[in-house]
């Protein structure tokens, strides 16, 4: 499996990590350390999400998630002994291993989604097509268009009962473009 995030990104990352995430585990900071100061590690390394399926996978979290502190996987053992898993990256440097980091807003973050692999080891049942997962943006568009149009109707109805008009026809205006918006 070759490289498709460049070394330089994943360092960059991970010092990024670093700086703004406290991880549950003082070993897991240990561990990215040693990544960082090994290109040839790093280099196997793959950032994915379902890292349990992996055949051989850490999953790490920070203080202000609530995922796992900290899991390694190699084929059918899984252990949270974290000097097990920096032993098998001693060992074995030529071997992928995937990554996993649980943090609060890791699926909105661009430094995480710049690093982001797919993982090729999740079963195909769970896989979301890309036609359920534009049907669901769609519909999540749809219902923040309509939750935003009942605000402003509500705040119109508002401005009507004060007779406040320059409030009233400024969110007619603001409900007319978004109503021109939600229907191309």
């Amino acid at each position: 499996m070759a490289a498709s995030v460049p070394v330089a990104e994943k360092k960059e990352f991970v010092r990024w990590f670093l700086k703004n995430h406290q991880l549950k585990r003082r070993e897991c900071v240990w561990i990215l350390n040693y990544l960082l100061s090994h290109d040839k590690l790093l280099k196997n390394v793959r950032f994915v999400d379902e890292a349990h399926y992996c055949p051989r996978a850490m999953v790490m979290s920070t203080t202000d998630s609530d995922g796992i502190p900290f899991r390694f996987y190699k084929g059918n053992l899984m252990t949270a002994d974290a000097e097990k898993s920096f032993h098998d990256l001693r060992l074995h440097p030529e071997e992928n291993m995937f990554l996993q980091l649980n943090f609060p807003g890791r699926h909105s973050c661009p430094e995480y989604a710049a690093v982001l692999e797919d993982n090729p080891f999740v079963p195909e049942y769970i896989r979301i097509s890309e036609k359920d997962r534009k049907e669901a943006e769609r519909l999540l568009e749809d219902s923040v268009l309509a939750f935003r149009e009942d605000q402003l109707l509500r705040e119109i109805d508002e401005a009507l009962d004060r007779n406040d008009k320059e409030k009233f026809f400024s969110l007619s205006k603001t409900l007319q473009s978004i109503k021109e918006v939600g229907n191309p």
